[in-house]
Parts: structure tokens; sequence; C-alpha cells
């Protein structure tokens, strides 16, 4: 039987064709026939223990000790010095005259394949243990619907274009926008919202008092209050109001909207819930549709960052009402 001039043989079967040749003087034909190998293959591993003893009948690797086209440390600092300057792969690519699939691998090597945060401030993760101690604050406008379902669910822009005469701007849409505010609780992330016509100083102050109205019914005490830096927010009404209503106001810093993180993230879980969960043939059909939404978030949905419970769990076991 011919066999393959490079069919493998184990460690033992190595072990085995050496002795027989070195130590009982057999033929190298006729230990490889015996063994199932070839010939060749035998003289490869006979040579090996010859030059190198007992360590030439280890498997050796396949890849090769030296690479030709590597790329030398130097431009790989260069690289990632660039990436600390925040430059895009295709963009250091660009400068150092290099593949742009050499330069990703070598990003994704060093352990900045992500732009993302990277040099950026870590985030700092908190929670309040109080349930009401501190409440996340947030608007997020919404286009009105009108002639049915817009351009997001049906791929068409449907919305007819309405307008009318402004003596300042002469022709203006009318179709306009919706603002859900929003509030959820630090600790418990119990939420509240409503659909508003606008974002006004005026507006947020009644949308305050009716937030905490909702979370003292449940038995919490609102004592802090987390917003940006939006104009309604910087207000001096507004700061009279939080006074009045014996709150400690604070914002985030500027261009940090992560710092109000809680509600950002609410307010994503929202739109996909609920702003974009259904087909609604008019705004007043999605506003409707938003008390049962912020029910089933509120008492039924599980919260990842709460243990996988819902909100109105965690607000029972903070409050010691096991119920």
């Amino acid at each position: 039987m011919k066999l393959h001039a490079n069919a493998p043989l184990s460690p033992k079967g190595r072990q085995l064709l050496v002795d027989r040749i070195e130590r009982g003087s057999q033929p190298v034909q006729d230990v490889a026939e015996s063994l199932g190998v070839s010939e060749r293959t035998a003289r490869k591993w006979l040579a090996r223990y010859r030059r190198e003893g007992a360590a030439g009948l280890v498997d050796r690797p396949s890849a090769p000790n030296v690479v030709a086209n590597r790329t030398d440390e130097q431009t790989i600092e260069a690289i990632a010095a660039l990436r600390r300057l925040r430059f895009t792969a295709s963009e250091i690519a660009e400068v150092l005259d290099r593949p742009l699939s050499t330069v990703s691998g070598i990003l994704t090597q060093i352990g900045m394949g992500k732009l993302g945060r990277l040099d950026l401030q870590p985030v700092e993760r908190y929670e309040r243990l109080v349930a009401g101690e501190l409440i996340h604050i947030d608007v997020k406008k919404l286009g009105r619907i009108h002639g049915g379902a817009g351009k997001r669910i049906t791929g068409v822009k449907r919305n007819p274009g309405l307008y009318r005469s402004d003596a300042h701007v002469g022709e203006r849409r009318i179709v306009g926008w919706e603002y859900v505010h929003i509030a959820i609780d630090d600790a418990t992330r119990l939420a509240y919202a409503e659909v508003l016509s606008d974002e006004k100083a005026t507006t947020a102050i009644a949308f305050l008092r009716r937030a905490i109205a909702f979370f003292e019914s449940h038995g919490m005490s609102v004592r802090e209050l987390l917003t940006d830096n939006g104009s309604a927010y910087r207000s001096a009404i507004h700061a009279i109001a939080c006074r009045t209503l014996g709150i400690r106001h604070l914002r985030t810093r500027p261009r940090r909207p992560q710092t109000n993180g809680k509600a950002e993230r609410f307010i994503r879980t929202m739109l996909g819930g609920w702003a974009y969960g259904a087909i609604y043939a008019s705004s007043a059909e999605r506003t409707a549709a938003l008390d049962g939404w912020i029910y089933r978030y509120n008492h039924h949905r599980r919260h990842s960052a709460i243990g996988r419970q819902p909100p109105i769990s965690r607000l029972n076991n903070l409050l010691g009402s096991y119920s």
C-alpha cells in the first residue's frame, strides 16, 4: 500500500519508530511500513532525532519564525499616538500610507479598536439607596403625527406640507412638535411621563408638581432634582419653584449628558416601546397609549439594572411594604 509522503505520526509512534531503527537496526522502509507511514515521514523524524535528540520528536508550530511584512514597532506606536488624538482608522491609514485593513487589525490588537470613550473620563456609576431621594427629569421632542404613520414606519414621507403665513418669517410649517416630559426615580427607576405642547419654564414647573404628586402617591418624598442645562431649568421662576417645593435642584455638567444617564436611558426605552413600538394614526392616539405603557414599565417590565425586577417591586422593598 502506497502512503502519502506526509502522513501524520503520533508522538508515541515517533519514539517507537526511532527505537526500532536505532536500537533494533531494522531498515527504515520496514519500520515505516509497519507503522503505517511513508518512508519519507520516517526519515524526517529520524533525522530530527539524530540532530536534536528527544526534543526533535516534539510537534512544532506551523507559524514562520520571521514574517517579512510584519509592521514595525515604530509604526505601531505612531498608529496608537494618532488614535489617542481621536483619528479614525481610515484617517490614520491615509496619514501613514498604510492599508486600512492593517491599521484596523493593529488597533484591535492593541485594544484601541473602538474609538468610543477612548481617553475620556471613566463613567462614574451611582445609585441612591432611598426612594425619592433623587429624581431625574428630561424632555424628548417628537414630531406630531398627521395623516397616518410617517416615514419611520412606512418608509414614505406621508405627512402633507401644511403651512401658514407668518408676518415675521413668511410660510411656517404647522404640523409641529410634541414634548414628552419624563421623570424617573434614581433608586427604584419608577417613572412618570406626560406629552405636553412645549418645554417652557412654566410648563416644566407644572410637570414637576404633578410628578412630585405621583411619587408622593407611592409613598416617596422627593428631595433632589437632576436636570440638564435647558433654558427652562436655568430660569429664575424654576429656581423659585424648587425652593417653594423644598427641593434641591442639581444640573448636569456642561456637555456631559451622561450625568443624567438614567433619564437618557429611560427615554431610549420609551421610544422603542411606546413612541415607535406601534403604528399610530394620529398624535392623539399615540398620547393615549402612553399611560398604559408607563404602567407596564413600572409594574411588569423587568429592569436589568435592578436585578431584573420591575420598578414597583423595588419600591416596595425599599419602603418595607412587600406587597
